[in-house]
């Protein structure tokens, strides 16, 4: 069977494309792999982003960071987050009434979504420290309703409430094993918002992630 040689088969390939164009169904790229999870590349991400000390918590609110903002009809982030999140997930309309949720933080089950509370990675109060006092609410708005970032997470009432605006060096999650997602995480939000790290803060999530690197090589 003969083959076609490189030039034929790339006017083949260009010409297939302009088909396509002209039908108005244009291939989409391929996305890119995601790499690895080993601490690789937050650490370099962490490694971009600025020490500096904290900054005060003079004029901060909650308020200054409006969420949760509306999905649907009477639902919004947090339902979405509750959907995300859960499994057997019972819906009213988009409202989230029922399903069940293991948080990740420290293992415990839930099955009312009103024991769940969705945690911000990234403190809104610790944020406020390290950079977002700068914004204005709507940036602060973006932040505080990020989806696309590992921002939001479904978690058990009593882990989010003793992490309270911790950073990293003052709270870990009780569950060990989550250690190297939380830190990749926590780096991935800082360094996407260009938020500030304190030295303190810097210095545990670098242990945290070469014990990623550790996990990966054994």
């Amino acid at each position: 069977m003969r083959t076609e040689s490189g030039p034929r088969v790339a006017v083949a390939a260009l010409a297939a494309a302009l088909t396509l164009g002209v039908a108005g169904c244009v291939p989409q790229d391929e996305p890119e792999a995601s790499p690895p999870s080993g601490g690789g590349n937050a650490a370099e991400q962490l490694g971009q982003l600025t020490v500096a000390t904290a900054g005060s918590m003079k004029g901060y609110s909650r308020n200054h960071f409006p969420h949760w903002r509306d999905t649907g009809k009477n639902c919004d982030v947090r339902d979405s987050i509750l959907q995300r999140d859960g499994k057997d997930v019972k819906l009213s309309g988009c409202n989230v009434v029922g399903g069940r949720w293991e948080s990740v933080y420290d293992g415990r089950s839930a099955a009312d979504p009103s024991e769940v509370d969705i945690d911000h990675m990234v403190p809104l109060a610790n944020a406020w420290r390290s950079g977002a006092d700068e914004w204005d609410d709507a940036k602060r708005g973006d932040f505080a309703n990020d989806t696309t970032r590992p921002q939001l997470l479904a978690v058990s009432a009593s882990s989010n409430r003793s992490k309270g605006d911790q950073d990293p060096s003052q709270w870990k999650p009780a569950n060990r094993s989550y250690w190297c997602k939380y830190a990749e995480s926590w780096v991935t939000v800082k360094h996407y918002w260009r938020l500030t790290v304190t030295t303190a803060e810097k210095a545990a999530l670098t242990d945290m992630l070469d014990g990623c690197r550790v996990g990966s090589e054994s």
